[in-house]
This record gives structure tokens, C-alpha cells and sequence, in this order.
């Protein structure tokens, strides 16, 4: 059994027996918050899709070494499928990542969002908690320099962390400096 942060059963977490820095811990704010980019439900769908695309490639395979392939569309083919497999693969195992301390989103993709709070000039978190299940919470930043990031993750709280942060660096106030 795993006990929440802050849950005392009495057992030894320290030497002296009282909680010790697992305590300490508990009241200190959270350095970093992580969570995966997509909900499990959006997960669970990519994998079905991926599995069924393949399972149908490989149903078709004997239809498929009949035709005359061209290097071309061979080529073609074979790039959908990694395309799919690889798209499939990040859409499960995509993970997005608040650095508290820094004033650091980063959401690991085909290619990783990395985006500082100073960096952001304006910010739009959309979330729809009833159907947070089926789309994943996300923020649209609009950088500085001009650029538009969206970044997506399954826990709103992390986005909603990220834009007080955003919201504390305009008004002067560091990244890691506690709330108040």
C-alpha cells in the first residue's frame, strides 16, 4: 500500500521517527509536475487504431503481392505505415513536464516542445472537463519571437501551473518564488 504525501502511519520514515525530511517534503511546493500529454482513453485509441491498420495490412497482404508495385508507390506505402507506427508510439507514450523551478513546459513529441515561461507573451488554456476524456486539455502559447506552440497534457492542473507562472513572470516575480 502507498500512502499519499503527508499520510503518517506511525512507521519509521527517519531517524527520529517523527517523519523526518519525508515530512519536510510534504509542505514543500512541487518542484516539477508531470503527467502524459493525452488522456488514457485517447491512448487506448491510438493503439487500437494502430493495431487494426495493421491487422488489415497484414489481412490484405496477399491481395497486396499480386499487384505490380513501382519503387514509388511501394515507397509511399511503407512511409505511411512508419508514419502511423511512429505517430501511434508518441500519442502513448507522449509525457509533458513542468518545471516549476525553471519556469519550463516541455512536452516530449516527434519532436520535443520546449517552451519558458519569459518566452510567452500570451497564453489560452482550453479544456473541456466533460470531455477531457476523449480530448486532451492543452495550452496555446504565442511566443514572443512570433511563434504558436500547443502544448497538451492530461492533467489541466500542470497547464494552469504553467500559466501562473507565465502570469508571475510578467509581474516580476522569479519562476520558483513561492505563491502570495
Amino acid at each position: 500500500m502507498t500512502a499519499a504525501p503527508g499520510d503518517h502511519d506511525g512507521g519509521s520514515q527517519g531517524d527520529s521517527g517523527n517523519g523526518g525530511a519525508g515530512a519536510e517534503a510534504a509542505f514543500a511546493p512541487a518542484a516539477a509536475l508531470e503527467s502524459a500529454a493525452f488522456p488514457p482513453l485517447v491512448r487506448a485509441l491510438a493503439v487500437v487504431i494502430v493495431a487494426g491498420l495493421a491487422a488489415f495490412a497484414l489481412w490484405s497482404l496477399p491481395a497486396l503481392q499480386g499487384a505490380q508495385w513501382t519503387f514509388a508507390s511501394l515507397a509511399t506505402f511503407g512511409l505511411a505505415g512508419v508514419l502511423i507506427a511512429w505517430v501511434g508510439w508518441w500519442m502513448v507514450f507522449s509525457r509533458t513536464r513542468f518545471i516549476a523551478d525553471d519556469g519550463l513546459l516541455v512536452q516530449t513529441w516527434l519532436w520535443d516542445k520546449r517552451v519558458r515561461a519569459a518566452d510567452v507573451a500570451s497564453f489560452k488554456i482550453v479544456h473541456w472537463p466533460w470531455l477531457s476524456g476523449v480530448i486532451a486539455p492543452r495550452i496555446l502559447l504565442r511566443r514572443r519571437g512570433g511563434g504558436i506552440t500547443w502544448v497538451h497534457a492530461a492533467d489541466a492542473g500542470l497547464l494552469v501551473g504553467f500559466g501562473e507562472c507565465v502570469v508571475r513572470q510578467g509581474a516580476g516575480v522569479a519562476p520558483g518564488a513561492p505563491r502570495g
